[in-house]
């Protein structure tokens, strides 16, 4: 397995068990607190995605063998992930609705006994704005999460491209070697051919001249 899946890996299990904690701590609590303890969760939630996208653009760089059992893994954190974000919602709309309470009661102490249907109207008109406001905050988080979890498959694309135009170069290397080598290897062969070919010439040449001699000599003599 890779060392560097295994380090985001360490770090998201610390992580999701710390959220797991904290989500239960901040069901119990409420005001300020409350608030607070809902911020950090959701900034843990999103150093958790963001430790998720890191391990999943590693383990897709990894032999295919071990990116399918990495990959297996990756979607048990990335569900229990989603069932945190569930909780965490669960526990933010109980925080609005009991926010939305306490400010309909506070306003009805304060301003007189019985509460005009007109001022119930204003009031929950601006909780149904506020709704509105959180949901599209939402909406454009979660454009964000895909745009760049779409990101990343893009990366992931290029990479793979990337290793198989270097493989190719590696090929293209090699071949190019052993024409390289062939090229001297006929090159040597051809020097041998043509070294042979002037010696049997020269030992032709001297037989020739031999018989001439001789002939001379028997004829002369």
């Amino acid at each position: 397995m890779s060392e560097v899946f295994e380090g985001y890996e360490r770090q998201y299990c610390e992580l999701s068990d710390n959220l797991t904690r904290s989500c239960t701590s901040a069901s119990v609590l409420h005001g300020e607190l409350k608030k607070q303890k809902l911020s950090e969760i959701k900034e843990g939630l999103d150093e958790a995605d963001a430790l998720i996208r890191k391990m999943d653009l590693e383990a897709r760089s990894l032999q295919p063998s071990t990116k399918a059992t990495l990959l297996a893994k990756l979607r048990d954190y990335k569900h229990y992930l989603n069932n945190l974000k569930t909780d965490v919602k669960r526990i933010t709309s109980t925080d609005t609705n009991q926010a939305a309470q306490d400010e309909l009661l506070e306003s009805g102490i304060n301003e007189t006994t019985t509460v005009s249907a007109d001022q119930k109207g204003r009031l929950l008109m601006s909780t149904e704005r506020l709704n509105q406001s959180t949901e599209r905050i939402k909406e454009s988080r979660r454009t964000m999460l895909e745009t760049e979890e779409l990101g990343v498959s893009i990366l992931q694309d290029l990479h793979q491209q990337r290793q198989s135009l270097l493989h190719a170069h590696s090929t293209l290397h090699a071949v190019d070697d052993n024409i390289s080598k062939s090229k001297k290897i006929l090159t040597t062969i051809s020097r041998r051919i043509n070294k042979n070919k002037l010696i049997l010439s020269l030992i032709i040449g001297a037989l020739i001249l031999a018989i001439l001699i001789i002939l001379y000599i028997k004829l002369t003599g």
